[in-house]
């Protein structure tokens, strides 16, 4: 079409027309040109490298746990017959939490309790009365038996002597001799009877005595503490957070009839490699992150476990925090970070700038005075959660990008602004 307006025009209208155009397109394409070199600019933020110490921010997961927990159930199966408290309840250790139905047990303890004091009478009875007055008549028997032996032999010295004079028969002397002999016999009986109540006989029967009695003291301190089951007390301070049954329903041995937790203080409990947790000591300082909290809860390492866990092999650290008024609830799940070691004077980078390479390597972009971005492999110390120590690769003086750094090739122009905003320069 230009070709043909231009064969109906005169030759001076047709060069200004081609000049025209020629020019246009000049015009077009130096335009083109310098949107090109603009668009090739990439926007980022950066920082300079910075000097100063850097505490390390162990970071884990951890789920919030009482402080003690109490998970109480009864060692008896029966209904129970009074709740004294309910859900979120406030307890004291001992205090009465319930009663179970225990009218038969207490029957059964009041029968005990009589057989022990028949038992206890009856052992008064034997150690005090029936043993003595044995002992007391084997003695008495024994001093008879020794009288009558003594009198005997008189009887038997004096017929010798009236035998040998002649003046009684040989067969009176003969009835002494023989009552003499029923005399010792008689008290060879006595002292052996005496001697078996010294030695076996006394020491049996008060240990017999003792036996029944003991029996009956077992029988009722058992049936005692079948009542004392019935009563449920709580073995700690704390608040009741569950209470499955309700008044009247039996509760079984073994199931869980009220938990009590002390949840005046928390636990977070967190696992760690060995490597990490040997770096830890006791009172280490931590900080808990709970959801719906704005500011991070203080709190402190009590325990760094002596074992490995068997599963996992790894090693559990448990993290103290206040829980004035119950605000935290046992349960919530948190994100803990707890200072270790510190590198003083260190050359740090914030976290954002690390690029890690899919073979896990670290790296970092800097600004050279060049204007472009070189990518510079850099080695990496420990981190406190924003920045981290650098020990190989920068020296201190150089400018990393912060933002807008991920895709960005080798040697690539930069300028330092708000990352993202390359159409607000176009």
């Amino acid at each position: 079409m230009t070709n043909k307006l231009v064969s109906h025009m005169t030759p001076l209208k047709a060069s200004l027309l081609t000049l025209s155009l020629l020019c246009a397109t000049t015009m077009t394409g130096c335009k083109k040109s310098e949107d090109d070199t603009t668009q090739s600019l990439v926007t980022v933020e950066a920082e300079h490298v910075e000097r100063g110490d850097v505490t390390e921010r162990i970071m884990a997961d951890a789920t919030l746990s009482p402080l003690a927990q109490a998970a109480i159930s009864p060692k008896i199966t029966a209904p129970v017959r009074t709740f004294y408290v309910q859900r979120g309840s406030q307890v004291k250790a001992g205090q009465l939490l319930a009663v179970l139905e225990n009218r038969d047990l207490s029957a059964q303890a009041l029968d005990n309790k009589g057989q022990y004091t028949a038992a206890q009478a009856s052992y008064n009875m034997q150690t005090k009365a029936q043993v003595p007055e044995d002992y007391a008549k084997a003695e008495l028997d024994v001093a008879q038996a020794q009288a009558q032996l003594h009198l005997q032999g008189e009887i038997v010295a004096a017929r010798k002597r009236l035998l040998e004079q002649g003046a009684i028969a040989g067969r009176d002397y003969d009835t002494a001799v023989a009552a003499q002999v029923q005399a010792q016999a008689a008290y060879d009986v006595a002292r052996n009877h005496l001697t078996s109540l010294k030695n076996v006989s006394k020491e049996a029967s008060l240990q017999q005595a003792q036996g029944q009695l003991s029996s009956a003291r077992g029988k009722l301190e058992a049936s005692e503490a079948q009542v004392s089951y019935s009563q449920i007390h709580s073995p700690i301070s704390g608040v009741v957070t569950d209470r499955p049954l309700f008044q009247g329903e039996t509760a079984n041995v073994g199931t869980t009839l009220i938990t009590v937790m002390d949840t005046s203080s928390l636990l977070a409990k967190v696992h760690l490699s060995q490597i990490v947790a040997q770096r830890l000591s006791l009172g280490d300082e931590a900080s808990v992150t709970i959801p719906g909290v704005d500011e991070a809860v203080k709190g402190k390492v009590t325990l760094i476990s002596p074992a490995l866990d068997p599963g996992s092999t790894t090693v559990e650290i448990w993290l103290k925090i206040p829980n004035d008024g119950n605000k935290f609830k046992a349960g919530t799940p948190v994100r803990v970070a707890i200072m270790g070691r510190t590198a003083p004077s260190a050359i740090k980078v914030p976290l954002e700038a690390v690029i890690t390479a899919e073979d896990a390597g670290k790296s970092v972009f800097t600004i050279g005075s060049d204007g472009a971005a070189h990518k510079v492999a850099v080695q990496l110390g420990i981190n406190d959660g924003e920045d981290v120590q650098v020990t190989q690769g920068l020296n201190g003086s150089e400018t990393v990008i912060t933002k807008g750094a991920y895709g960005l090739s080798d040697g690539a122009k930069v300028k330092v602004g708000k990352a993202g905003t390359e159409g607000d320069d176009k």
